[in-house]
């Protein structure tokens, strides 16, 4: 034989030509075969074997290369190919040298494989059989297995004739595992598990049941016994394969340890943890003996057999857990598999361990026997570690397995008795849910609404652990991808990868996180009833400080988050494709925030009805729940809707004579009614039109109607409320049917707040309303506190004969929560006479008590501000130079009512002390107003001149910067009030003016008015040094004139504004830059000037001379006011007169008439002696002039006066005029008598320091005095 051919050259030439045949090219030297060689080679036992293995890895590698060659010429005759298919199978008991037996083996299976024939397969099978019957023992046989199991491994069709024509040989099969020789058993336990793993199965489900028991039962003995890893190994696959086989497994778990005989020698496994043996001891002599193999297999060191041992546990498990549970549990597997996850990050053993201990949740002998308990610190610990995983599947298994422990756990056990374990599982399931993967946090947000169980809960139960659990959840919404409309259009399912999966995940995920919400408000309903874990009685001391850890931050977390996400989240996600499970959820969770945080509902309830919730509620029951659908969503819309309902209901809303009735009521038409009212927003005015049928879903679809409108969410058109409440009215009296009062309520207020798009309405239906209203006791309980009210009644008489009345009153006696939609639309927009009464209805109120006037002057400042500023964008033309329109004519009524309501705001008013905010916004419009409108306008300029002036006066002068500077700079105003003094003054100069009334006679008032606000501009342009764009003209010879030669013709109010004016402008020196005066030869003579005219212009020292007798003259009036104001001028004149000319300052006071003045004032009574003014005077005197006008007489006079009265009596004002004159007579000695002296000291003392704070106690009022305001602080002494 040479070493490329495979012939032998010394037999070769015997052999027939038709055995050999050259592989390849003759010239390429290609490899001559000769079959007849081959198989006399095998035949002797001469050659060795070395030849032998050269020569069938020669075969091997023909068969490799040259496939068919071979069985060309083995085909010639079917003997010579079954003789050498003999040799080889012989070899496998004869030869020795394993390098041969390897080639062997190789080579028959190639052959076979190449012959692809039946015949040889059972050739093969029969030759084995044949050789296992004639041999008493199987010891040589291992490399005959070993073939077998390749063969089957290389041809799996020879699995199914073994099963179904080789019966005897699979007994002798089954008996070969009970030889000793651990690598035989390998060998034989490879050909069953090629056998029974061949593809598709057949084999498996064909093997005859006798065998398998067989193989089931000597499987057992051969785990029970292996000392060696491989043949463990190759066990526990074979093992693995049965447990797939139901009748596999019932032998397996019917087998006791008592029928198995166990080898001594057990210490086989890598860290040899304890023998199968000692696990006998300890187990009843009848307990199932699989459990406790693969306990043992559990305690490897090799994970592949812990993996594997886990699988079959799972196997077995599958094919009935109530039936093959409890051997697992009894030998306390599920202790070992708890264990095998404290300490395991492998994969496939988490995740098998995980499907292990799921499976054996449904027995409750595990959660009876504790195991769940001894196990839950290392499944916590496990899912900690998985959750790091790539392979998301493995958390997901685990968090499966804790929500079936958390679900099935008794409630009697407890899980958690301390708050570590608690927390710790909850910081797992915070990084559930915050994992990147969509269906991991699905499957936690699962678990943690089990978690969320009150038994579950340690003690003290752990609210912030449960907090961030929620915000958890909550803070995932922010990712979540909503169904798009692709998808809501798509009625086919989707598939995973398609885009649209990620959004149905999405939806999975809130689904669950909705359930668990609400599992969350459960257990915050459930601890609130219980005292002990409301008070969480056993936190430790140093946490009940902390707002983190009580119940109170969990109802609030709720709330917020609720409030925040939740209910944006789900709103998105149910316009796009409403879900009733989500919704059901949903409303659940509303309605279990009314019970959670009481005081906090209102508000809320407010919130979620202005943002249109009774709508949402409403459309998903008719959209969801028509037709007896989803009632659980149904029901969960209902208690919404009621819950919602009785919190809008306050106490505040309804009569309290009627409240605890009327809720009551609507409680009961709610709880009745609303589950069958399932019907669509365009549904529902035929079911308020329906004639026949029970009125009750009528009166319920009122109140909801009423209270959704009474947040500002019209459920339907106004139009079409107004019209089906008349006709609901209407229809009841016909059948004689009285309303309940809160349905005729609810009616009422939808007629008031619907009127306006609405047609008037006739006869007949104002007839049914008035008999409606009538049948009420008191219409005080049917009363609710909205403009609109006003003028529903007050629009038809038939109704305001009966009920404008008391309307009004009961408008006027409300005293709280004023409706500051009043002036915007009852005195803007409305008509006329209902305007000027409303007008008059709020001065009333504003005049009235000091407690209430304060909220509303606040609250109708915006409104009028609002009201002002539309007056303001309309065209300059339409407005102030043409007619005036509807609108136009609302005008006065605002600028009357914002006069109104300045002289009501009380002096602590924020208003003030800042020129700021909608004050000076009101301030500017109303200015640009004044400016435009034309001068005859008086009923419009009247009141914004007068709210200018008493904006100026009424703020302190450190306050009015901005609005001095923005008032001055205001070019039409300057104007405005440059026209109304050139009038005034031309017509004085033509005509003597006539004595009239202000309120008669407006252009006085209006003169009145400019006079008042430009002393303000004067003194507060001084104050501010504001620079000033635009001056007035004025004539200071026509003012002195008046007063000094008409004073009598002329109107007191028009004097006192003058004097209050000439006194600020004498004050400035007659030199501001507000004014330009303008004198006359009355004043100052003829030019040029001399030296006093000089000093003294525009004033003159003959007009001081005429201003010092007017102002004595109006002295002797008892005209309060006029009084005051003439003594402010006299002091204002006599400072003027010392810082210009003193000695005409002298002169003028100790004029001859000074001392006619003051005898007549010390003559006129007690009354006047001691008047603030006149004291003033008496200061004024002593002051300028020094005693040649005043004697020791007079004031002895005044002090006997006093002591007369006595000090106490004395009016504030007084008291402080008297402390100044005593002060000067003291001070100048005037009265040299020790008697007089000791008098003037005791007064003194009587009179005690001075209050400089009285002194202007009353300085912030404003007295009307027909239509002009004087602020009493202009007028101070």
């Amino acid at each position: 034989m040479t070493s490329r051919d495979i012939v032998c050259k010394k037999i070769h030439f015997r052999h027939d030509p038709k055995w050999s045949r050259r592989l390849g090219p003759v010239e390429g030297g290609g490899l001559l075969l000769c079959v007849a060689c081959l198989i006399e080679m095998i035949d002797d036992e001469d050659i060795a074997s070395v030849r032998k293995s050269s020569a069938l890895s020669s075969v091997s590698g023909v068969l490799k290369c040259s496939p068919g060659a071979l069985r060309e010429l083995l085909q010639q005759d079917h003997r010579v190919c079954l003789h050498f298919t003999a040799k080889l199978l012989g070899m496998l008991q004869t030869a020795e040298d394993p390098v041969t037996l390897e080639k062997v083996d190789q080579v028959l299976v190639q052959l076979l494989l190449e012959l692809q024939s039946e015949l040889s397969f059972r050739f093969v099978l029969d030759e084995i059989h044949k050789q296992l019957s004639e041999q008493l023992s199987v010891k040589h046989f291992l490399p005959t297995f070993s073939f077998l199991g390749n063969l089957i491994k290389a041809a799996p069709t020879v699995s199914q004739s073994l099963v179904t024509h080789y019966v005897p040989l699979l007994d002798r099969l089954c008996s070969a595992l009970l030889f000793p020789d651990e690598a035989l058993k390998g060998a034989v336990v490879y050909v069953w598990l090629q056998l029974l793993g061949a593809p598709g199965g057949s084999a498996a489900q064909s093997l005859p049941s006798a065998v398998r028991d067989r193989v089931c039962n000597v499987l057992l003995k051969t785990l029970a016994n292996a000392s060696s890893p491989q043949l463990l190994r190759d066990c526990v696959g074979l093992l693995s394969q049965l447990v797939h086989l139901a009748d596999a497994v019932s032998v397996l778990m019917n087998s006791l340890s008592c029928q198995v005989m166990c080898d001594e020698n057990e210490d086989i496994l890598a860290n040899n943890s304890q023998s199968l043996s000692q696990n006998q001891d300890q187990q009843p002599p009848d307990h199932c003996l699989l459990p406790l193999i693969l306990k043992k297999l559990l305690l490897s060191g090799d994970e592949n057999l812990q993996v594997t041992s886990a699988k079959c546990i799972a196997s077995v498990l599958v094919h009935s857990p109530s039936q093959y549970s409890a051997p697992f549990i009894n030998a306390d597997v599920p202790e070992f598999l708890f264990d095998r996850l404290a300490c395991s990050s492998n994969e496939v053993l988490l995740w098998s361990a995980y499907s292990c201990l799921l499976l054996l949740t449904e027995e409750p002998l595990f959660f009876s026997q504790c195991h769940s308990v001894y196990g839950m610190e290392s499944l916590v610990r496990s899912l900690k570690e998985s959750l790091q995983l790539t392979n998301l599947e493995v958390p997901k298994q685990g968090l499966l397995l804790l929500r079936e422990i958390l679900e099935r756990q008794p409630a009697s056990v407890r899980l958690f008795p301390s708050g570590a374990g608690f927390v710790a599982v909850s910081e797992v399931l915070v990084g559930g849910v915050s994992s990147s993967c969509l269906l991991v946090a699905t499957q936690a947000a699962s678990v943690t609404s089990a978690l969320f169980r009150l038994d579950h809960q340690s003690r003290p139960v752990q609210y912030e652990a449960i907090i961030k659990l929620i915000e958890a959840i909550t803070n995932r919404f922010v990712n979540l991808t909503l169904p798009s409309p692709a998808h809501l259009r798509s009625s086919g399912r989707m598939k995973r990868s398609d885009p649209s999966s990620q959004a149905l995940r999405s939806e999975r995920f809130l689904l669950q996180s909705l359930v668990c919400f609400q599992s969350a408000c459960r257990l915050a309903e459930e601890c609130a009833s219980d005292p002990v874990l409301k008070e969480n009685t056993f936190t430790a001391p140093y946490k009940h400080s902390g707002a983190q850890d009580s119940l109170e931050s969990l109802c609030q977390c709720l709330l917020r988050c609720c409030d925040a996400v939740w209910i944006p989240t789900v709103i998105r996600m149910c316009e796009r494709a409403p879900s009733a499970p989500i919704l059901q959820n949903f409303y659940s969770i509303l309605s279990s925030q009314f019970t959670l945080l009481p005081s906090l509902m209102p508000a809320f309830a407010n919130k979620l009805a202005s943002s249109g919730f009774y709508r949402l509620a409403v459309e998903h029951k008719g959209l969801l729940c028509a037709g007896n659908r989803n009632p659980n969503l149904n029901a969960s819309c209902c208690g919404f809707l009621q819950k919602l309902s009785m919190c809008l209901l306050s106490p505040s809303d309804l009569p309290s004579g009627s409240h605890q009735h009327d809720l009551k009521e609507v409680e009961n038409l709610l709880l009745h009614n609303l589950p069958s009212l399932c019907y669509r927003l365009s549904e529902w005015p035929s079911v308020l039109c329906e004639y026949q049928g029970p009125q009750a879903p009528k009166y319920c679809l009122v109140i909801v109607l009423y209270l959704a409108l009474q947040q500002g969410d019209r459920l339907l058109p106004d139009q079409i409320v107004f019209s089906n409440v008349v006709w609901l009215l209407r229809s009841v009296q016909e059948q004689g049917c009285v309303l309940p009062h809160s349905v005729l309520r609810s009616a009422l207020y939808l007629l008031a707040l619907t009127q306006d798009k609405s047609p008037s309405l006739d006869g007949a239906s104002l007839n049914c309303i008035s008999k409606a209203l009538s049948s009420c006791q008191s219409f005080s309980s049917l009363y609710f506190h909205h403009a609109a009210l006003i003028h529903f009644m007050c629009r038809y008489p038939e109704l305001a004969e009966k009920f404008a009345a008391v309307v009004l009153e009961l408008w006027l006696t409300k005293e709280q929560d004023t409706n500051t939609g009043l002036t915007p639309d009852m005195v803007c927009t409305r008509e006329a006479p209902l305007a000027e009464r409303v007008l008059g209805v709020l001065e009333v109120l504003l005049g009235g008590q000091r407690g209430y006037n304060i909220n509303l002057c606040t609250k109708l400042r915006p409104a009028l501000l609002q009201a002002l500023q539309r007056v303001s964008v309309v065209n300059t033309d339409h407005w102030f130079e043409q007619e005036y329109s509807a609108q136009v004519n609302s005008l006065p009524l605002v600028l009357k009512l914002l006069c109104v309501t300045q002289a009501s705001d009380p002096p602590s008013s924020p208003h003030y002390s800042n020129m700021e905010g909608v004050h000076f916004k009101l301030l500017y419009h109303v200015s640009n107003i004044a400016g435009r409108l034309k001068p005859i306008k008086t009923e419009s300029l009247l009141p914004a001149i007068s709210y200018l002036y008493c904006c100026l006066s009424l703020s302190p002068a450190h306050c009015t910067d901005r609005a001095v500077s923005m008032l001055l700079s205001n070019s039409g105003l300057m104007d405005q009030l440059q026209t109304v003094f050139s009038s005034s003054s031309s017509s004085s100069s033509s005509s003597s003016a006539t004595s009239l009334s202000p309120s008669a006679c407006p252009p006085l008032a209006l003169l009145c008015c400019c006079h008042l606000l430009l002393s303000s501009l004067i003194t507060l342009q001084r104050v501010h040094s504001t620079q000033v764009r635009k001056s007035i003209t004025w004539s200071l010879d026509t003012a002195v004139q008046r007063l000094l030669t008409q004073k009598r013709n002329t109107d007191s109010l028009l004097l006192i504004s003058y004097l209050r004016l000439l006194q600020v402008l004498l004050d400035t020196d007659l030199a501001s830059e507000v004014v330009c005066l303008t004198s006359g030869p009355g004043l100052v003579g003829l030019r040029p000037l001399g030296v006093e005219d000089g000093a003294l212009y525009p004033l003159g020292s003959r007009g001081a001379q005429c201003l010092s007798i007017a102002l004595s003259g109006l002295l002797l009036q008892k005209h309060e006011l006029l009084l005051r104001a003439s003594v402010n001028c006299l002091s204002s004149l006599l400072g003027f007169l010392q810082r210009k000319s003193p000695a005409t300052a002298k002169h003028v006071v100790c004029q001859p008439w000074s001392r006619f003045l003051l005898h007549s004032l010390l003559s006129s009574g007690q009354s006047c002696l001691l008047h603030p003014a006149i004291l003033r005077f008496i200061i004024l005197l002593l002051q300028d002039s020094g005693t040649p006008v005043l004697r020791e007489p007079d004031l002895l006079q005044v002090m006997e006066g006093v002591e007369r009265r006595g000090v106490k009596e004395l009016s504030k004002e007084a008291e402080e005029a008297l402390r100044l004159l005593l002060t000067q007579i003291q001070s100048r000695d005037l009265l040299p008598r020790e008697e007089h002296k000791q008098k003037v000291k005791n007064m003194i003392e009587e009179l005690g320091e001075s209050d400089e704070s009285c002194r202007h106690s009353q300085s912030h009022d404003v007295l009307h005095v027909g239509d002009v305001p004087l602020c009493l602080s202009d007028f101070v002494l």
